[in-house]
């Protein structure tokens, strides 16, 4: 190999994984990367009474590139494992819905519930395949495995799990559905999740160090096998289900993380969540554990996305937050999306009033924040997050449906990872590097 000393370790990595020759580090080449073959296979599944379904790792319901490593090594995270609408088990097992389950159609049916969710490190090559490079699963205190199983949760909203067999699966405290993910200069390692919601800081080995959730939520999960910190603002346990912390970022100097929920919470009931387009957004304090900052962000109307509203129009409830990325100090990237079109904004935390600590967290505070949307809340003084459009993936051929992760390779480049579902509907993770007509930063 010719190569200089600034390109060196990127060349180390594309020898390791078996190729020749050398990328410069700020010139990925554009275009799709897939798996290489076997390397995400995750077994079948038979359905008593149904089909046998084949599934694949999910990796991409998060993603973080660490400015240390070469341009081409990501790392990316799954989320709780593969797991059924007990109302979709026809359509996805041929088992009619009433045969799981024992009736609840609220319910999920987990075939694999032993999945233990696991951060990855994968490199781009220069054929357009990636390679695994290293799996880390999350782990207990001792090092016992932890599941992605629902949680035992009085204090709020969850949903039983069931089996292949129909069988209701016991709650799991300790399980995670991570969303998101990010890497400190030491080595551990951040993760979001959807059922407390929660952030848990990770030691390099998996190990969960502790995990952060809404106040007084921290009693339903104290025999999670790992400290639980009850720190976390109590409104964020009105989480509409399965919309919970989805989006991670950490500053430069990695003093302080930046997390958003998915969507507008149920505050104070279902009707708020489904109608409101403002979406909760906070500054935390790693060395404290403390939340120093709260914003609003508005969200876009659902009939601006394109390729989602083809077939049928989409409601506001349709719209959601599923990753950031820093660009720099209270600068971050987020993406916001529908299903097919998603949509890159960067916002600038200066553009919009910190309200944190304020009666917009109370529960007993009518109308809500929720209530009144970002219409309703400039005119009480909270002025929302100004976005900059960086890209809407309509605009571009070969964009997968589903994305949930970035990697920033540089000013220009983005790295982009989908949520395939673990292959239940058939789809492929794939790896999209895009370059950009304009620099983030």
């Amino acid at each position: 190999m010719n190569c200089n000393f600034a390109l060196s370790r990127l060349c180390v990595v594309v020898a390791v994984v078996g190729l020749a020759g050398c990328a410069e580090t700020a010139n990925i080449e554009p275009g799709v990367y897939m798996a290489q073959p076997k390397a995400l296979d995750l077994g079948s599944v038979a359905f008593q009474g149904g089909k046998t379904v084949d599934f694949t790792v999910g990796i991409g319901s998060g993603a973080y590139h660490a400015k240390d490593d070469p341009a081409n090594v990501f790392y990316t995270v799954t989320d709780r494992g593969p797991n059924i609408k007990c109302n979709a088990t026809q359509s996805v097992a041929g088992i009619a819905d009433k045969s799981l389950c024992g009736g609840d159609k609220a319910g999920k049916v987990f075939p694999i519930p032993s999945f233990v969710p696991t951060i990855y490190k994968i490199a781009l090559n220069l054929d357009h395949t990636y390679a695994v490079l290293e799996t880390v699963t999350l782990k207990g205190t001792v090092g016992q495995p932890i599941t992605g199983l629902s949680n035992p949760i009085k204090v709020a909203k969850t949903e039983k799990a069931f089996g292949a067999d129909g069988l209701q699966i016991a709650f799991d405290p300790s399980g995670l559905d991570v969303e998101a993910m990010v890497k400190q200069s030491d080595g551990t390692f951040w993760v979001t999740d959807e059922y407390g919601p929660s952030l848990s800081h990770v030691a390099a080995d998996g190990r969960i160090l502790e995990r952060l959730v809404p106040n007084n939520l921290d009693h339903d999960l104290k025999d999670a096998g790992y400290p639980v910190k009850g720190t976390l603002p109590g409104i964020l346990k009105w989480r509409k289900l399965n919309r919970g912390i989805e989006s991670l970022a950490i500053s430069p100097n990695e003093k302080f993380l930046y997390f958003a929920m998915q969507s507008p919470l149920a505050n104070p009931n279902v009707k708020a969540y489904k109608s409101s387009n403002a979406v909760r957004l906070f500054k935390i304090d790693i060395a404290s554990g403390e939340i120093v900052g709260e914003y609003l962000y508005p969200l876009d109307a659902a009939t601006s996305f394109a390729k989602d509203n083809v077939t049928k129009a989409r409601k506001q409830s349709d719209v959601k937050l599923s990753e950031m990325a820093a660009l720099g100090s209270d600068r971050l990237l987020v993406l916001e999306r529908v299903s097919k079109t998603t949509k890159f904004y960067t916002v600038d935390l200066k553009s919009g009033k910190n309200f944190f600590d304020t009666k917009w967290d109370a529960e007993i505070t009518a109308p809500s924040l929720e209530q009144l949307g970002i219409k309703g809340m400039m005119e009480k003084g909270v002025v929302a997050l100004t976005k900059s459009l960086v890209l809407d993936t309509d605009s571009r051929d070969n964009m997968p449906a589903k994305i949930e992760g970035i990697g920033i390779v540089d000013a220009n480049t983005l790295m982009l990872i989908n949520d395939n579902d673990f292959g239940i509907s058939g789809d492929k993770t794939v790896v999209v590097v895009t370059h950009l007509n304009k620099p983030m930063y």
